[in-house]
């Protein structure tokens, strides 16, 4: 963060001007550089000079904050602040009354505890929901065609397979039922996407579409049980939580279709990477294309040492234009706190809490 230029009505640590409202920014602006200008003329912003949760917590605690209305906050941004959870936030001035965080998922701040100091919490929906789809439908294509190993062989020199070994042949989408665990945006933008393929839609959620937005995505409601036993695909899109923490492991596994295969797009701790692991050994599961992991950046060995598993380093929303709605998504947020006291989109968990 320190090495990003500093726009006017930037300070770093105690150099705020104490007639404005200020905002503390944890993360880089990369693309939306006009719209986060337009707050500079609206607010002092405050960027930390830490590099770790640890000295990030000794500046707030210094008082380097106080007086901030307003946190901007990236995912990146965890590798110096941590998580928001209650310790971070007892550091933070009381003042602190928004977190504008860029991303659709947000299991990186802890949300009862930001309720509890009356601090509204916001995220990005729909800004991603096109992006994450469309590598939901890349990783399932991916993962139907056994196209994997092949790639892998490719780069090693060996065309489709070693000593002349063809892989094992691929599926196509036509006529496959694709359930999908999740359906909030991208999932709903998942199933119009699917249907192009010829693909049955078929989905599980907390709580059930209204008639005409199942019949606007193409997909049939059922519950998770029939969802697990006969989907040929299955697709989480659902956000992490302590109720959605490995809610797909060998349970689940053992309910499903022989051969099954999954794609995972939403974080990687909905399932368990062990569990996974095995049910690929056994031929539970035929493939799984992926783009989170429980543990990230790291990887469980058995998703790399098999050729089944088609892998991305969590690019679900990495693209220019992706990437530019989601900060201009957050800054709105971030005015709307400045100038309404208001959130564009506050989270879920929030919605009906009155805040005084």
């Amino acid at each position: 963060m320190a090495n990003e230029p500093v726009p006017n009505g930037t300070t770093n640590g105690h150099n705020g001007d104490t007639a404005r409202p200020k905002v503390l920014q944890l993360g880089l602006i990369e693309h939306a550089h006009d719209a986060w200008a337009e707050i500079g003329k609206l607010a002092t912003i405050i960027k930390p000079t830490a590099t770790d949760r640890a000295s990030f917590l000794a500046e707030a605690r210094s008082g380097a904050f106080d007086g901030c209305i307003v946190a901007y906050r990236t995912f990146e941004s965890f590798d110096i602040t941590g998580k928001v959870d209650e310790e971070m936030l007892s550091a933070l001035p009381s003042s602190l009354r928004f977190i504008c965080h860029n991303g659709a998922g947000y299991d990186q701040v802890v949300v009862p505890a930001c309720t509890k100091r009356g601090i509204r919490v916001s995220n990005t929906p729909t800004a991603v929901d096109d992006a994450t789809a469309d590598i939901g439908i890349f990783l399932m294509l991916g993962a139907l065609r056994n196209l994997a190993a092949s790639m892998a062989s490719l780069r090693a020199g060996d065309w489709r397979g070693k000593d002349g070994s063809l892989p094992a042949l691929g599926h196509d989408p036509q006529g496959k039922t694709l359930g999908i665990l999740g359906m909030g945006g991208i999932g709903r933008n998942m199933a119009k996407k699917a249907a192009v393929f010829g693909m049955k839609v078929r989905y599980f959620n907390r709580t059930r579409l209204e008639p005409e937005v199942e019949r606007e995505c193409g997909a049939e409601y059922v519950d998770l049980e029939t969802l697990l036993r006969e989907s040929d695909v299955l697709s989480l899109n659902l956000p992490l939580n302590e109720h959605t923490r490995h809610i797909i492991s060998k349970p689940q596994f053992d309910q499903m279709k022989d051969g099954i295969v999954l794609v995972n797009t939403a974080r990687g701790a909905v399932m368990d990477e062990a569990a996974l692991v095995d049910a690929l050994a056994s031929g539970k599961v035929y493939s799984c294309g992926l783009d989170v992991f429980e543990d990230e950046p790291k990887i469980h060995p058995g998703l790399l040492a098999n050729p089944n598993v088609f892998l991305v380093p969590h690019m679900g929303t990495w693209t220019v234009e992706t990437q530019t709605k989601m900060e201009a998504w957050t800054i709105s947020n971030v005015r709307r706190a400045l100038t309404e006291g208001k959130l564009r989109s506050i989270v879920p968990e929030q919605a009906k809490i009155s805040f005084a």
